[in-house]
């Protein structure tokens, strides 16, 4: 079986790294820049589980190297787009595509372009960065990735194939025959995530410490709930209750990875995690308060960095 990842960034250098360690067949798809650096340093993983270097295979357009079983799409929503263009000539009739983005939207836009018979759900726990060294770094003790259809059929050859390897390479996870219901289940935990530590600029535990801190956390879950419900996909009581203990453990250091875009001045994915689900709320009717004060933030961010900089006036 034939991989292709596009990027060899945090998530797609360190699940590809492991499946390539493992002996599997991994291209990754990445810009000149990264290809440089790869060739004269390898791919460099430094992790908890074991730090690699390694030789890795790249192509500079999705039409080198191929034919491609399997793409993996691990980029940030905003360069959906461009990724789309960038894989376009790896699929062939017989490829299939794993997205392991956040929420939902992305699989519209996906079947949209590719036919839904080759897009399957994904999603990824990994709790990893890239350095400025353009070294991996995972700290975390977990790193897990899942699949599987979403019309709940048994997987196909290829997906049971990819299982396999991803086994063999020691990251978690694999197969997953409820995908699109853990799909959703995520989504709730990072909306709220992301929403209540942007707006209010802190670590989940410090947001816990704030009079009315606990109570916004617990409204603004229900918010993802209720639209969740709507779709057909409610996480019932003991996923709810296990999204609610997750975001609610005073002391937590745990923040959105878009806290810190936000703070470094960069690109945040808040139309796709935040700026959808109120979509959707407004679609079935649903009230979403808490979440709407948040995406507005997160806009007058996206409108004064758009225009030359955060607090810069328009030139």
């Amino acid at each position: 079986m034939k991989i292709l990842i596009l990027g060899a960034g945090a998530i797609g250098g360190y699940v590809g790294g492991r499946l390539h360690q493992s002996g599997a067949d991994v291209t990754f798809l990445v810009r000149e820049k990264r290809r440089e650096a790869l060739t004269r340093d390898g791919l460099v993983i430094k992790s908890t589980k074991g730090d690699i270097t390694q030789k890795v295979k790249t192509v500079l357009k999705g039409s080198e190297g191929g034919p491609y079983d399997v793409v993996i799409l691990t980029c940030k929503a905003y360069d959906l787009d461009s990724a789309i263009d960038a894989i376009a000539p790896a699929i062939s009739a017989n490829t299939t595509i794993v997205p392991l983005l956040n929420g939902i939207r992305h699989l519209d836009t996906l079947d949209a372009r590719f036919g839904a018979d080759k897009v399957v759900g994904g999603l990824a726990r990994v709790g990893v960065a890239m350095n400025d060294k353009g070294e991996i770094v995972h700290t975390s003790p977990f790193a897990a990735i899942s699949f599987g259809e979403r019309d709940g059929k048994p997987a196909r050859p290829t997906l049971v194939d990819l299982d396999a390897s991803i086994k063999k390479s020691g990251v978690d996870g694999g197969l997953n025959a409820n995908i699109v219901q853990d799909l959703w289940d995520k989504w709730i935990m990072l909306c709220t995530l992301a929403a209540t530590c942007c707006l209010m600029r802190g670590a989940s535990g410090d947001i816990l410490e704030a009079d009315e801190g606990r109570a916004i956390v617990l409204e603004t879950v229900d918010e993802g709930r209720k639209v969740a419900a709507a779709a057909g996909h409610d996480p019932g009581e003991k996923g709810i209750a296990t999204i609610r203990s997750f975001l609610t453990v005073k002391g937590s250091k745990f923040t959105a990875s878009m806290l810190h875009d936000l703070e470094k001045g960069a690109m945040v994915e808040a139309d796709h995690v935040v700026g959808d689900m109120i979509a959707r709320a407004k679609k079935a009717g649903i009230a979403t308060p808490n979440l709407r004060l948040a995406y507005a933030h997160l806009q007058v961010y996206l409108a004064q960095r758009a225009r030359g900089g955060i607090g810069k006036p328009a030139l």
